[in-house]
């Protein structure tokens, strides 16, 4: 048995977030100005927290995140960054390169949700749910190889109130995550860790939330427990610490 955090940071600033458009897949933009200083902003509130493995998705934004959190953290010093192509943004198909509000005034001509609805050539929620999946069964067995071990003492998934610090939740907690990823992509996984793993909220969060778009260089951060078995490795428990924690910017 195995209890890990994992924590979740959204890219900083683009200058197509900054103009209100879609990137999607197709648009591999870089940083902005802004979100340089997000994401410096973002290392340096995490810089004491330590940090056993770190996976990032294989976009510009979300790798040039990724590197300014890492050289601010000395725990971060030779870990392996392992690019996950399963953590790049949604598709967004035709809307790709147009503003936000052209998508979501398309949802509302055909009737749907605009969280829920798919451009043409996009990428279904379902499809982002199964990458998710993927990349969390990928995640449990990296995690169990590194830091599971014969006769290992079983780690108490930990509980009680926030204390607003950059190490909630992960005190004592013997393996710990950074994952870099998107805005759209970060959304529809809360709402799969909530509503299809069943993670509980922390009191005076509600579904609001777990729908809100992650601001830039936002994170989220949840407890895994995962057990290994002749069935191979099962999740056991899970907690949600926090969602959308931006106080560093």
């Amino acid at each position: 048995m195995l209890t890990f955090g994992i924590t979740i940071v959204r890219h900083g600033e683009t200058e197509w977030n900054k103009k209100g458009l879609l990137q999607g897949q197709a648009i591999d933009s870089s940083l902005s100005d802004i979100g340089m200083q997000q994401a410096e902003a973002a290392g340096k509130y995490l810089e004491d927290v330590k940090f056993t493995n770190v996976f990032v998705s294989d976009m510009a934004r979300a790798r040039q995140t990724c590197e300014a959190i890492v050289k601010h953290n000395s725990s971060c010093s030779g870990l392996e960054i392992v690019t996950e192509p399963s953590l790049k943004e949604r598709s967004f198909g035709s809307a790709e390169g147009g503003l936000v509000v052209d998508m979501k005034n398309m949802a509302t001509a055909a009737g749907q949700s605009w969280l829920d609805f798919t451009p043409p050539g996009g990428e279904t929620i379902e499809q982002m749910k199964t990458r998710i999946k993927e990349f969390l069964e990928h995640l449990f067995q990296r995690m169990v190889a590194d830091h599971c071990r014969p006769g290992q003492r079983e780690t108490v998934m930990p509980e009680g109130a926030l204390a607003g610090k950059p190490d909630d939740g992960i005190r004592n907690v013997p393996a710990h995550a950074l994952v870099v990823s998107h805005g759209a992509l970060i959304r529809v996984a809360m709402r799969y860790l909530v509503d299809e793993l069943k993670c509980p909220l922390p009191q005076g969060l509600d579904m609001s939330h777990v729908i809100a778009l992650c601001p830039n260089t936002g994170i989220c951060r949840f407890i895994f427990t995962v057990t290994k078995g002749d069935a191979g490795i099962t999740l056991s428990a899970i907690r949600c610490v926090f969602i959308n924690r931006c106080e560093h910017i």
